[in-house]
């Protein structure tokens, strides 16, 4: 589902990965993205609302993390590594 890019950071051409501290799905795909050497923009959810609106709105209703947003809008919810990467080469 798609999503209107926001101003920062999506307009700069980097993923957004919303998460939580707590993750421990979050923790592992955020390393995993570091070992790739993908940059990305990381969003606390519990830190910010209107974010986690979003990822509501994005997971119908449900607070899903972590959730990634690519700059083209795409949206995928705790996607294994191998999806991120294909989802990210196809953006």
């Amino acid at each position: 589902m798609p999503i209107e890019p926001r101003e920062s950071p999506l307009s700069r051409g980097r993923l957004t990965m919303y998460s939580t501290p707590w993750c421990g799905y979050c923790v592992r795909l955020k390393r995993a993205l570091e070992r790739e050497g993908i940059d990305f923009d990381e969003v606390d959810i519990d830190r910010d609302e209107a974010a986690a609106d979003l990822v509501m709105t994005i997971n119908r209703g449900n607070a899903t993390v972590p959730t990634i947003v690519l700059p083209d809008g795409t949206t995928l919810t705790n996607p294994p590594l191998p999806a991120l990467l294909s989802a990210i080469r196809a953006a």
